[in-house]
């Protein structure tokens, strides 16, 4: 069977007495059911204008510092940020020793649900590999709009609320101030949603990235696709039900 470990992913601690209350401080989610057992969340680094720049877990083992899980195309990048917040707290982020491994059905002893979506199942961090069969991850992700970085989550670019982190439990409206926090919270409260994530389905081909035309217009972009469907940036606008993308016809799914 194939091995799951994730070898696109970077993996840091983060130690000293400040390290919870500082990424507390920094990402869109609340970090504090960590401070009293093992468990893990997902939350995004965003910009002051309130624009996604990463996305990671955030993990805490039963024994152990805090971890962190990040694409590893974001690592560079997110690392310099938060070296730059953490000013003078007592903070240390170092590379970490462990692998994560992701699978679907009975988890592995110590495995943690991924916190999305049960459909993705669970992550399991350890120094040893897990071996799984293999698992079509896109056609998950389409079923159930899951963004990924690198194709539906944009740095600089997109906003967590129209990628769906609501409703995938990436970000809490409760938990206080953090870098990009005025900017979610006026678009949750003070206005309505006017673009988005949607599953379409798709007859043709067109390459991930497409644009999307509805009668000769703008409406929005291609993104993941499997067996005839594809998660899709819209305009809700104009969103209808014939579009054009490239070579591709582009209907909502029901």
């Amino acid at each position: 069977m194939p091995d799951m470990t994730q070898a696109d992913r970077t993996l840091w601690t983060l130690s000293g007495k400040d390290a919870l209350t500082f990424l507390q401080g920094v990402v869109s989610n609340d970090l504090r059911p960590l401070e009293t057992g093992p468990g893990i969340v997902w939350a995004a680094l965003l910009s002051p204008q309130g624009k996604y720049l990463a996305d990671f877990f955030v993990v805490r083992l039963p024994e152990g510092p805090l971890l962190i899980d990040i694409a590893e195309s974001l690592a560079a990048d997110t690392l310099r940020r938060l070296t730059l917040y953490r000013l003078r707290a007592d903070v240390q982020i170092l590379p970490a020793s462990v692998t994560v491994s992701r699978g679907l059905g009975a988890p592995p002893e110590g495995a943690l649900p991924d916190p999305r979506h049960p459909a993705l199942g669970w992550r399991l961090y350890g120094t040893a590999a897990v071996s799984e069969v293999a698992v079509d991850w896109d056609a998950i992700r389409v079923q159930h709009l899951i963004p990924e970085s690198g194709i539906e989550l944009v740095p600089d670019d997109t906003y967590i609320l129209e990628a769906g982190f609501e409703r995938l439990h990436g970000v809490d409206f409760r938990k206080g101030c953090y870098v990009g926090q005025e900017v979610t919270a006026r678009m949750k409260h003070k206005t309505e949603l006017r673009k988005g994530l949607v599953r379409v389905k798709v007859a043709g081909t067109a390459p991930v990235g497409t644009e999307i035309l509805a009668d000769g217009k703008p409406a929005g972009t291609l993104f993941t696709q499997s067996e005839g469907r594809a998660i899709a940036y819209l305009r809700f606008d104009r969103a209808g039900q014939s579009m054009q993308a490239a070579g591709a016809q582009i209907q909502l799914d029901d």
